[in-house]
């Protein structure tokens, strides 16, 4: 895997064009917020309250904190090299060692495909049942899996606007929550207690709860790709990126206050958690919010981060198969749609196997376990591209907090191989996919990129 091929410069071109640049440092700040303000609120208030206890909002003080210390990483290496190939270009750079790239890559593509399985899983539950009830989660889940691929073949031209809609909404839903708390303080009826109540082992249950805290923090690596395209990245990003991490984390641990202090934890843990949610919160809350109202936000919020995980997946797979590490039937793009027909189908069908065999506890845990593993690879990156200069102005993260984010992520990766065994052995089935077909395609091709007629798929 070349650095041309990393980079994202044409073979023989000779040069790579420049973007333009019209986004300032105001709108970076949003784009961060909006990707961070996604559907892992949403999605596991019960699971955690059920892990954890009322005490639940500590394990989002502790995942925020390591995510934060990996955003510090990121903010010096985007703006070190202002490419869009994210956490794949940086361990690339840092190691030059081309399985170690592609597991790193693959781990990306598993995290969204297990992310969106999630998903699928929530969309079936508690929201879902506001407006039909009596139909299985699975039966609901998988047909939403099946109506967004169609969507994700058939092609989708994204625009601001319509991600500035999605997260207008999105954080309508949290406003309510966040007013349902103000209320219920201002009127003396917050119930104070359960917030300081564990699950048996206080520390153990924080640290399993960080683990799921994780995933409402994902989003932000996206940043990534916008790096050739804002204005003064050296300047604007660190603290873009890190501003707009830092205040979803706050929104966060201010909301997960707010449910413990206004929903019974037994409601919200009940049924493993799978009956707890947002909807929960606000039904015990003194607005009158009607319920189909609320889930309906709630539905946009998951079906918006689980379309852009099933478009991000399937085109991680077909840049894959282009870059020759992958089998070269998923480069295939539909000569009518323009789409890559034959990555939608595979990982669409993996998401639908993951989703059958799992619940939303244990795909959580698999996207998270993924997703550890490449932040603290991107972080191990950035310290060892200490050596490395470049031209350019670039952020310089402190030492120690890069050392953290190592530490910090390695160390809830032991702690979920020890707690959850299950996790891993599910995260070695999806990655041993990965290794045959890499091994299988290095067999029987010559690793070079596959030809396409057309190498543009519209999104």
């Amino acid at each position: 895997m070349s650095d041309r091929t990393m980079t994202g410069e044409s073979p023989g071109s000779g040069q790579t064009e420049e973007l333009a640049r019209p986004i300032t440092g105001r709108l970076l700040f949003f784009y961060v917020l909006g990707d961070v303000l996604g559907s892992g609120i949403y999605a596991l208030i019960g699971v955690m309250a059920f892990t954890v206890g009322g005490a639940f909002w500590l394990s989002f003080v502790v995942g925020v904190m390591i995510a934060l210390m990996t955003g510090f990483a990121y903010a010096e290496l985007i703006t070190k090299y202002p490419q869009a190939a994210g956490a794949s270009l940086y361990v690339h750079k840092a190691f030059d060692h081309r399985p170690t790239t592609f597991i790193t890559t693959f781990c990306l593509l598993a995290a969204t495909i297990a992310a969106a399985g999630t998903l699928a899983r929530v969309f079936g539950g508690s929201y879902f049942e506001q407006f039909v009830s009596g139909v299985p989660t699975s039966v609901v889940a998988v047909a939403f899996i099946v109506v967004l691929s169609l969507v994700n073949f058939r092609g989708i031209s994204e625009s601001v606007w319509a991600n500035m809609v999605m997260t207008v909404i999105e954080t309508i839903g949290l406003g309510l929550v966040l007013l349902v708390g103000v209320v219920v303080i201002v009127n003396g009826d917050a119930d104070f207690a359960p917030i300081l109540q564990f699950e048996g082992n206080p520390v153990l249950g924080v640290l399993s709860g960080a683990v799921l805290a994780f995933f409402a923090m994902t989003g932000f690596e996206n940043a990534a790709n916008v790096a050739e395209e804002t204005k003064n990245p050296s300047q604007v990003f660190p603290k873009a990126l890190i501003g707009g991490m830092a205040l979803a984390g706050v929104l966060y641990v201010v909301i997960a206050l707010i449910a413990a202090m206004v929903a019974p934890i037994d409601e919200l843990a009940a049924d493993g958690g799978a009956a707890g949610s947002l909807l929960t919160v606000v039904q015990n809350g003194p607005i009158p919010v009607p319920d189909q109202v609320f889930s309906a936000i709630a539905l946009v919020a998951v079906t918006n981060t689980a379309l852009v995980s099933l478009v991000a997946q399937s085109r991680i797979m077909y840049g894959m198969a282009r870059q020759g590490v992958m089998p070269r039937v998923f480069a295939r793009v539909h000569p009518g749609r323009r789409t890559p027909w034959v990555a939608i189908v595979f990982t669409a069908s993996l998401v639908v196997l993951l989703l059958l065999s799992a619940d939303v506890d244990r795909l959580a845990t698999v996207t998270v376990v993924f997703l550890i593993a490449v932040y603290g690879m991107v972080c191990a990156s950035a310290l060892k591209l200490r050596a490395a200069s470049v031209e350019h102005e670039h952020y310089t993260a402190p030492t120690v907090l890069l050392w953290i984010g190592v530490v910090g992520n390695a160390g809830l990766l032991v702690y979920t191989a020890v707690d959850d065994p299950g996790a891993l052995v599910w995260c070695a089935g999806m990655l041993a996919v990965g290794v045959v077909l890499y091994f299988v395609n290095d067999r029987f091709t010559d690793g070079d990129p596959p030809p396409v007629d057309d190498p543009a798929v519209h999104a």
